[in-house]
């Protein structure tokens, strides 16, 4: 298996969306409120996405090396 390249760009945004999401949920629930989270996590899942087909990289895989680097940082 090739070794997955994590740009800094998709760890920043990824933890956006954590960050939204740790919000969202601390306000309780309300589609208003849950708005930033869930447009944060399509902008992140967007992003993977696109440079997955630009690199050939493997969508799944590049997503879960963004996400334990968003978390390890």
């Amino acid at each position: 298996m090739a070794k997955i390249e994590v740009p800094d760009d998709l760890v920043a945004l990824q933890r956006e969306a954590l960050a939204a999401a740790a919000d969202a949920k601390a306000a309780g629930y309300s589609a208003e409120g849950w708005r930033p989270w869930i447009e944060a996590a399509a902008v992140v899942q967007n992003a993977i996405a696109e440079h997955a087909a630009a690199t050939g990289q493997n969508r799944y895989e590049l997503e879960m090396a963004v996400k334990a680097a968003a978390r390890e940082g």
